[in-house]
């Protein structure tokens, strides 16, 4: 009799041991797959392309594009990107990737009435659209799921309470792209908040020496202005040689940050940066429309997912150095 009730024990010690071992197993199993992110979630390719507004060599779309590719890669999503800061041909290419019957669009909204019909053919042939960076306004009414940025009238705010902080009296915002909304934007949310006077320098964005040589003889002309605001980080830079030939005291500040700009910060080039996140931009874009199209997924109820503004200063720019060496700020 004991030995029957020992091997009885025996057994079931040994199949509770069992039953353990598997759970444990499974335990780390899915702890595995869980730390690899989506490994046990198998979806078609598909995939994805970005239009943008962006000129040729600029930095920002860069830093875009490495957020974009990133969330591609971890989705299984096939990753096309073109660009042109023409309006029309911007919206040829949205056209072109619509016929190409891609299976997610993010698209600019810089010029946006450019963009509306080009948009709307996307959303009549049922290809989701998010917008990025420009066009929150607009993103909404033109059929988009979401729009993915900061809000440019908020940002400009923000740039102009941070002149008030710093007691600057005249300023002015230099504009790069005639026609980007996005950019009148910004210099009329720095006129809401700013007590001093604010005022508008067009310069052709294209033409590096053209810019430099617009803010000196503006900084020659009237000596009264403290602060330069550019609206791009390689436009600070301009600005910065602008001050130093025309013999300014300006403080000089941008939108947008990158490698350049965090040195400038570093070594007091710069005064302040407005940092909207671009990397979060592109990623975030992909990673929503393969949410979308896995499980008809929103973000924002019907409002813009904000990235920024960030106010980034001198104390800021070497915690983040590591990030914009590696061209992800």
């Amino acid at each position: 009799m004991a030995a029957v009730l020992a091997a009885a024990l025996g057994m079931t010690l040994t199949a509770c041991s069992a039953t353990g071992g598997k759970r444990a197993e499974d335990a780390r199993r899915a702890a595995a797959e869980a730390a690899e992110g989506r490994a046990n979630v198998t979806t078609p390719r598909w995939t994805v392309a970005m239009v943008t507004h962006s000129g040729d060599g600029d930095s920002f779309w860069d830093i875009v594009q490495k957020g974009a590719r990133q969330a591609a890669a971890k989705d299984n999503i096939d990753f096309l990107y073109a660009h042109s800061d023409e309006g029309q041909q911007q919206a040829q290419l949205v056209d072109s990737y619509v016929d190409k019957k891609v299976d997610g669009l993010i698209v600019t909204l810089a010029k946006p009435d450019a963009l509306k019909a080009s948009v709307a053919r996307a959303v009549a042939a049922g290809i989701p659209v998010i917008t990025v960076n420009s066009g929150s306004a607009q993103s909404k009414a033109f059929g988009a799921l979401t729009h993915i940025g900061q809000d440019e009238t908020v940002a400009g705010q923000a740039v102009g309470d941070e002149l008030d902080r710093r007691g600057r009296k005249k300023a002015l915002c230099v504009l790069h792209e005639q026609g980007n909304v996005g950019h009148e934007q910004r210099c009329d949310g720095v006129r809401e908040t700013f007590g001093g006077q604010l005022q508008n320098l067009y310069v052709d964005g294209t033409n590096m020496p053209d810019v430099q040589a617009s803010i000196e003889a503006k900084l020659q002309s009237d000596p009264t202005v403290d602060a330069v605001v550019t609206l791009g980080a390689p436009f600070a830079d301009a600005a910065v040689q602008a001050k130093r030939t025309s013999g300014s005291r300006a403080e000089v500040d941008t939108f947008d940050l990158n490698a350049k700009v965090a040195a400038g910060l570093g070594s007091g080039d710069l005064g302040f940066a407005v940092d909207q996140q671009p990397y979060l931009q592109g990623y975030e874009a992909v990673d929503l429309l393969w949410l979308y199209r896995y499980n008809a997924d929103v973000l924002g109820g019907g409002r813009p997912v904000l990235t920024g503004p960030q106010i980034i200063t001198r104390q800021d720019a070497a915690a983040l150095a590591q990030y914009t060496k590696r061209g992800t700020r």
